[in-house]
C-alpha cells in the first residue's frame, strides 16, 4: 500500500511524502528540470558539472569529507544522475536516519559552496570521464545515436559535454546556471518509503495565499524547513521544443572486430497521455526488451547475429523515441542491421500477436513491480512523473497502466512507428552502408 501527501515549500518547491509498507529503508531524492536539454550551447555540460560540484560540501558539510564520511556514518547510499531531463540527487538509508540523511543532502544540495579551488580539480576529473567514454565505443554509439535524431538540438548533444566546454567554465557561469534552472517551481523533494521516522506534512487547512505553509513549530515545521534551504527562484525559461524529425546516418569509423549499432524512430505516440506511454513500453518489450523478444529471439538465438540486442522506449516530455541497439561481429552489422529494420516493418504490416502482447504485457509489468520494491527506483519514477511529465504520482496506477494495455493499443503503437530512422555505428563501417 502507498501513502502520498504533497505540500508546497514556502520557496515554492513541493515536497512529497511517498509511504511504502514492508520496507526498513527511506530515500531522499532533491531533482530539478535543470538537465542538459535546458543548457544554452556554449553550456553543453555544465548541468553535469554542477552536478559534481555541490558534493564538494556546504554550510554544515563545508569539505566533501564531511558529506561522504557522514553519509557513511548512516549507512547510506549517496549518489547523483544528470539526463537530458533533470537532474538529481539522492540518499537512501535506513528509516531511523531519515532526518539525518536530509539535513546532509538538503545542506550540500542547497547550499553549496562550489569553491573555485575544487571547481578547478573536479574539472580535470570530468575531463577523464569524458575520455573514458570516448574510448568506449558502445557509449560513443550512444552519443552519435542522440545526434542523428536530433542534429544541433540540446536532445542531440551529449549530457557530459565536450572537453572544450568543460575547460573553460568559470565559477560565476556555473552560479548563474543554477540560479537560472534551480527553481522550486520546476523541481521536486521527495521522501520515499518507510516514513516512520519522518513528521508528518502540516495540516492541509495551514495555508499562506495558495500554497501550504510549511512554517510553524514542531518536528514538521523542522522538516520541512531543511528543504527550504533551496532559495527561492524564478520560474525559468522553458526548454526549447524537439524539433522535426530529420535522422541522419552517423558512423564512426574504427578499426574493429566488433561493431556498435543504433537505430533510433519516433512513433506518432501521444507523451502527454500515461495509457500511450504504456502501450509504447509494451510494443517495445515484445520488440526487443526480452529474451522472448522478436529482435532477441530471431537475432541472436535464430541467425546468432548478435550478442547483444534489445530494443527500448523512451518519452521525453515533448517527445518518443524508440532506439533499437546491437553489439556483433563487424562482418555481421550489415545483415543484422537489414533483418532489424524488417521486423519492425512486419511489426507495422501484420501487427503483433495476442500470445505475444499477453507476454510481453505481464513480464513489463512485473519488472515494475520488482523494481518498486526498491525505494530508490520509486523515488527516480516520482522525479520524471512529477517534473518531467506534470503528472500525478502514483507507483499503482503505472503498474495497473501496464496490466490495462491492450492488443489494439499496441498494434496502434506498432503502425505509428514510421519507416524513418536515424542511425548511428562505430566500427569499420561507411555511411553508404546504411542506405
Amino acid at each position: 500500500m502507498t501513502t502520498i501527501a504533497t505540500s508546497t515549500l514556502a520557496n515554492g518547491l513541493p515536497l512529497h511524502r511517498i509511504g511504502i509498507d514492508g520496507t526498513r529503508a527511506v530515500t531522499i531524492l532533491v531533482a530539478f528540470d535543470a538537465g542538459a536539454r535546458t543548457e544554452r550551447t556554449e553550456e553543453n555540460g555544465m548541468a553535469h558539472f554542477l552536478e559534481h560540484l555541490v558534493f564538494k560540501g556546504g554550510e554544515k558539510f563545508p569539505h566533501y569529507r564531511d558529506v561522504n564520511e557522514t553519509a557513511e556514518r548512516l549507512g547510506g547510499s549517496l549518489n547523483a544522475y544528470t539526463s537530458h531531463d533533470l537532474v538529481a540527487f539522492h540518499i537512501t538509508v535506513r528509516a531511523e536516519a531519515a532526518a539525518d540523511a536530509a539535513d546532509l543532502l538538503t545542506d550540500f544540495v542547497g547550499r553549496p559552496h562550489i569553491d573555485a579551488d575544487e571547481l578547478d580539480k573536479e574539472r580535470g576529473v570530468v575531463i577523464q570521464e569524458i575520455q573514458r567514454y570516448k574510448d568506449e565505443p558502445s557509449s560513443v554509439a550512444e552519443e552519435l545515436i542522440d545526434r542523428a535524431a536530433f542534429g544541433e538540438h540540446p536532445l542531440g548533444r551529449p549530457v557530459l559535454g565536450p572537453e572544450e566546454h568543460l575547460r573553460t567554465f568559470t565559477r560565476d557561469a556555473i552560479v548563474d546556471f543554477r540560479n537560472r534552472r534551480w527553481s522550486g517551481s520546476r523541481g521536486g523533494a521527495f521522501v520515499v518509503g518507510n516514513l516512520e521516522h519522518v513528521p508528518p506534512p502540516p495540516p492541509a487547512g495551514r495555508v499562506t495565499g495558495r500554497r501550504r505553509s510549511s512554517g510553524g513549530g514542531g518536528a514538521d515545521g523542522a522538516f520541512n524547513g531543511l528543504f527550504e534551504r533551496f532559495p527561492t527562484l524564478g520560474a525559468p525559461e522553458p526548454f526549447e521544443p524537439a524539433p522535426a524529425f530529420e535522422p541522419k546516418v552517423i558512423v564512426q569509423e574504427r578499426d574493429t572486430n566488433q561493431s556498435h549499432l543504433r537505430m533510433s524512430y519516433r512513433p506518432q505516440v501521444d507523451v502527454s497521455d500515461p495509457s500511450k506511454r504504456a502501450a509504447m513500453s509494451i510494443y517495445a518489450t515484445l520488440l526487443g526488451g526480452s529474451m522472448s523478444s522478436r529482435l532477441f529471439d530471431e537475432i541472436r538465438e535464430q541467425r546468432g547475429l548478435a550478442y547483444s540486442v534489445y530494443g527500448v522506449s523512451h518519452a521525453h516530455a515533448d517527445v518518443p523515441l524508440l532506439q533499437l541497439a546491437a553489439g556483433l561481429d563487424s562482418t555481421k552489422c550489415i545483415e543484422a542491421y537489414t533483418r532489424m529494420r524488417e521486423i519492425v516493418s512486419e511489426l507495422r504490416d501484420d501487427g503483433p500477436t495476442e500470445a505475444e502482447v499477453s507476454r510481453a504485457r505481464a513480464y513489463a509489468a512485473g519488472r515494475r513491480v520488482l523494481a518498486f520494491e526498491n525505494t530508490n527506483a520509486v523515488a527516480r519514477y516520482a522525479a520524471a512523473q512529477s517534473i518531467v511529465f506534470g503528472e500525478k504520482i502514483d507507483p499503482e496506477a503505472a503498474i495497473e497502466a501496464l496490466d490495462a494495455v491492450t492488443l489494439d493499443e499496441v498494434a496502434e503503437v506498432a503502425r505509428d512507428v514510421a519507416d524513418t530512422l536515424a542511425i548511428a555505428c562505430v566500427g569499420p563501417h561507411t555511411e553508404g552502408d546504411f542506405t
